[in-house]
């Protein structure tokens, strides 16, 4: 007997294959990062077609078989178009897809990975957020969340930088974008992100290569 699955989360990464289908990475807060199998979604008028690209938020119907997990269905709730549709923002919001992708892990519950991304995108959305403050925020917070982080910031810093992160580590999600820094802040509390990043994350993101190359 198949063992049906509801869980809710949104898709990392979507990659063809074959003709007709997708292989999808999802991250959901019951059951963490999972690779799934998407028959017929790139096939017109598949009903999967929708809620099977980057960026979408919703409730994914799965069984598991022998080989793996297969998309029954998505009930989606958020897709992110304006997002998708712009290049800037793109580039941001897929940097933050990739970076989740490389730290969760799979099968190990990520609600709060999963809540943390959707408010980053809703973030990247408001024009009166810097998009380098929202990176900023949420690889920070991202980190704390896997473990590896420092309680205040590894280069001796400011003590507008110093609040700023503690903030971040320490307040509830929904009160992470709400916010700003003045540009040398901002680039002080990037250079201590950056020292940790260097040290447990020595991977080079396609996303932020081409965002280096368009600002």
């Amino acid at each position: 007997m198949r063992e049906e699955l509801e869980l809710h989360g949104l898709v990392l990464s979507s990659r063809p294959v074959r003709e007709f289908d997708k292989r999808l990475t999802l991250l959901t807060k019951e059951a963490g990062k999972l690779t799934v199998w998407a028959s017929g979604a790139k096939k017109p008028g598949s009903p999967l077609m929708a809620g099977t690209r980057n960026f979408v938020f919703g409730t994914f119907f799965l069984h598991r078989g022998k080989n793996g997990y297969n998309l029954q269905s998505v009930g989606v709730r958020e897709y992110f178009t304006e997002i998708a549709l712009d290049l800037r923002n793109a580039c941001y919001g897929s940097y933050l897809l990739e970076l989740l992708d490389f730290i969760a892990q799979e099968e190990l519950p990520a609600e709060e990975m999963v809540n943390l991304l959707y408010l980053s995108l809703r973030a990247i959305l408001n024009p009166s957020l810097p998009d380098e403050l929202i990176r900023r925020i949420f690889e920070l917070r991202l980190l704390y969340l896997n473990g590896e982080y420092t309680e205040k910031p590894p280069n001796p810093s400011s003590e507008a930088c110093a609040y700023a992160w503690r903030y971040i580590l320490e307040s509830p999600l929904r009160k992470l974008y709400t916010f700003t820094l003045t540009e040398e802040v901002l680039r002080e509390l990037s250079d201590n992100v950056d020292v940790l990043l260097r040290e447990l994350l020595p991977y080079r993101f396609k996303s932020l290569e081409v965002l280096r190359a368009i600002v």
